[in-house]
């Protein structure tokens, strides 16, 4: 899947970046699959992200990383190791991130089918 939201959310704003963002971060770096999954380089970035407290960047990356199939329990794991690397304030934060991208989780099979 090609990746646009650099140029929806800043390509009139700042053009080179989001191009960057998509083509170069996104088209080239995340395409290298053969190197390390998408799994993989989700977790690692949102280590990345949450060790620096960009929280707005990290919900979005818990989405990708859902959707490159991390667990809801995978990413409580990741977050509690690092805890004790990044902050235990940090950590606190992520995990209402963690309850909102995997709230559907929450409610499957609670309706009856519905």
């Amino acid at each position: 899947m090609k990746q646009t939201a650099g140029r929806e959310n800043l390509g009139e704003l700042a053009p080179k970046f989001a191009e960057l963002n998509d083509d170069v971060l996104f088209g080239e770096v995340w395409s290298r699959e053969d190197k390390l999954s998408l799994r993989d380089r989700s977790m690692i970035t949102i280590s990345a992200l949450m060790a620096q407290g960009l929280f707005p960047q990290l919900k979005s990356h818990f989405i990708m990383g859902k959707k490159h199939g991390i667990t809801k329990e995978e990413a409580v794991e990741i977050v509690t190791q690092l805890a004790f690397y990044s902050g235990w304030p940090k950590a606190w934060s992520a995990f209402s991130l963690i309850n909102e991208v995997y709230a559907d989780d929450n409610n499957e099979g609670t309706h009856g089918g519905i």
